[in-house]
């Protein structure tokens, strides 16, 4: 078992990964509801600052991050504004509009554009597998969220608003993967991390003092089920979470990572089910696998 977890180790951190989004997803999607996404947001990252911190602190030493250059520091720093700020705003927006369950499925699409994006930023190759499984992708996405044609229009069965800004959370994690490979380099994944995640409360503390947006964070810390929600989230999400997905694309190729981390919409369906009493038809998790096995095509044939 030992010798089995050295040689898979990227590839256990990356199903580790995907059951810790599934966490908190769920986690943010119920205190987002309570007191509003943006709050969440700063409060789950300055959470995380203290828990990386305070693991780096007893591995080397040091609570902040030690030993980068500068070169690290701007594309962590860029990947963090990418991933924490722009991509996660959306994605926790999304989570209040249409839930985390669909939220997770459209975040299926992160893989291909994570994909997308190494071949705009670092010249990577697209097959004509990885077109494929961007399509099959697409199509499993599609059949959850298009309803049946009403007098020949498309309808959607979630709000469009919802979807998109899902889409847009999808874009910035997967644009944001591959700026934490451009900068990690041989980086301890713990201290990577801390510096994406610095780099989202310093911009969310600046953009709350612009918007005025101070008193509601000061407020929801008065919420105590809200902020254990954000708690269990904050462990699961921007500390553990994303310090596993940095080790599993550390320890394994993007792809094999991104294949694995992208299995949390069939994951999150138990417990939404449990949980929030969702009904959740067969034809959406029809959708959701397919979603998933587009992923899987898109990395492996």
């Amino acid at each position: 078992m030992k010798e089995f977890l050295s040689a898979h180790i990227g590839e256990v951190a990356a199903l580790a990964t995907a059951v810790c989004w599934t966490f908190t997803s769920l986690s943010f999607e119920s205190a987002g509801k309570k007191v509003g996404s943006m709050s969440v947001n700063l409060i789950r990252l300055v959470m995380a600052v203290f828990l990386l911190g305070t693991l780096s602190y007893i591995r080397f030493g040091y609570f902040f991050p030690s030993g980068a250059d500068s070169y690290q520091w701007f594309w962590l720093s860029i990947s963090g504004l990418v991933g924490f700020v722009i991509g996660d705003l959306m994605l926790f927006q999304a989570f209040v509009v249409i839930g985390a369950r669909i939220s997770m499925l459209i975040m299926a699409l992160s893989p291909p554009l994570a994909a997308f994006f190494g071949w705009l930023i670092l010249g990577e190759q697209l097959s004509l597998s990885n077109i494929i499984g961007m399509i099959v992708t697409i199509g499993g996405i599609s059949l959850v969220i298009l309803g049946k044609p009403v007098k020949g229009k498309i309808q959607v069965k979630y709000p469009l608003k919802g979807i998109l800004l899902a889409f847009g959370g999808a874009a910035g994690q997967g644009l944001g993967l591959v700026l934490s490979k451009l900068g990690m380099g041989t980086m301890d994944p713990v201290s990577a991390t801390m510096i994406r995640v610095l780099t989202g409360v310093v911009v969310f503390a600046i953009l709350f003092i612009f918007t005025g947006h101070w008193p509601k964070v000061i407020k929801a810390l008065s919420y105590g089920a809200a902020m254990f929600r954000i708690s269990i989230g904050a462990f699961f999400g921007p500390f553990l979470g994303v310090s596993l997905s940095l080790l599993a694309i550390k320890h394994t190729t993007t792809g094999v990572a991104s294949t694995i981390m992208s299995i949390v919409p069939v994951l999150i369906i138990p417990p939404a089910i449990l949980l929030f009493k969702e009904r959740v038809s067969l034809k959406e998790v029809v959708g959701s696998l397919i979603a998933v096995g587009g992923v899987a095509i898109l990395f492996w044939l």
